[in-house]
């Protein structure tokens, strides 16, 4: 009987040992992806950007090099100051006409539906896809603008060689591309907004622009902030469409970091220096994200 209670007590034993082992062997497989994909480049680009490269091989530890060089190169310099125009100018037409969009779906009539799922279209296309409409778009010699312009009399419609027009019709792009994701968030935050402050306003007789700036706004703000900050992210990081466009061209009009790094690491072969300038761009993103949420958590706090 003794035996029989001891083999029991051993099996409850083993079983509440599978029990607290089971989550965390549920989770390495998980873990193991995330090692291999996030934090195995990220650590190997930190390595890689203490190091001086000729055709791929290491012939030097330069240290801090790098980064001391980075920050007086005029052509780096150049293209982050292209990217945070680019940037700024992107985002806030986004959360303007996101935020305007989300207002104006959040009305019930007929056919919401349909305009909400179209308003999304183009988040969804592949952003390569997209850079190549629109440089079928903005062809000077046989694009949809200057069709346009010459049936109405005009002539050529040059934009991809002018650095300005060229810089406007990226941002452009963008807007078309990302806004519906602003759109998407702040409809979501518009439809979690709580009833009663709205109808006692209205019965107080308080007007549209009241209502919004009064209630609708300062409760939006938190939800604002986080669209904002996550689309500043994702901005800075735009590859796809500058390179299928414009290359960073014309000059360095749209030579965006992104841009800069890609020809440092495959056109000139300087794999530390390239790895330096992103490791260098994603700290200041992280320190834009910090920020901004502690930015909100003031807002909340207020």
């Amino acid at each position: 009987m003794a035996n029989g209670g001891t083999q029991s007590r051993k099996y409850r034993l083993q079983g509440a040992g599978l029990d607290l082992a089971l989550p965390y062997l549920m989770l390495a497989p998980g873990l193991l992806i995330v090692l291999g994909v996030l934090v195995y480049p990220l650590w190997d680009g930190l390595r890689a950007s203490t190091k001086a490269y000729r055709y791929g091989s290491v012939v030097a530890d330069v240290g801090m090099q790098n980064y001391i060089q980075l920050w007086s190169d005029p052509q780096f310099l150049n293209a982050l100051w292209v990217t945070v125009k680019f940037v700024a100018l992107s985002v806030t037409f986004e959360a303007i006409l996101g935020f305007a969009l989300a207002l104006f779906c959040l009305r019930e009539f007929r056919g919401i539906r349909l305009l909400r799922t179209i308003l999304i279209i183009p988040m969804v296309i592949t952003p390569v896809v997209v850079a190549i409409v629109f440089r079928l778009i903005y062809a000077s010699d046989a694009g949809m603008l200057t069709a346009i312009f010459e049936w109405m009399g005009g002539g050529q419609v040059q934009i991809l060689g002018s650095p300005v027009k060229a810089f406007i019709g990226l941002v452009v792009l963008d807007v078309w591309e990302w806004t519906p994701l602003m759109f998407l968030i702040l409809l979501a935050g518009l439809q979690s907004l709580p009833h009663e402050p709205f109808e006692a306003a209205r019965v107080d007789g308080a007007g549209n622009w009241r209502v919004f700036a009064d209630l609708t706004f300062p409760m939006m703000r938190p939800v604002l902030a986080i669209a904002i900050v996550l689309r500043t992210i994702d901005a800075f990081g735009t590859f796809d469409q500058v390179f299928v466009l414009t290359r960073g061209g014309p000059g360095e009009a749209t030579r965006l970091v992104s841009i800069y790094g890609y020809d440092t690491a495959f056109k000139f072969q300087q794999t530390g220096y390239a790895a330096a300038l992103f490791v260098t761009i994603g700290l200041v993103v992280l320190a834009l994200a910090f920020s901004a949420v502690r930015l909100l958590r003031r807002v909340d706090a207020s």
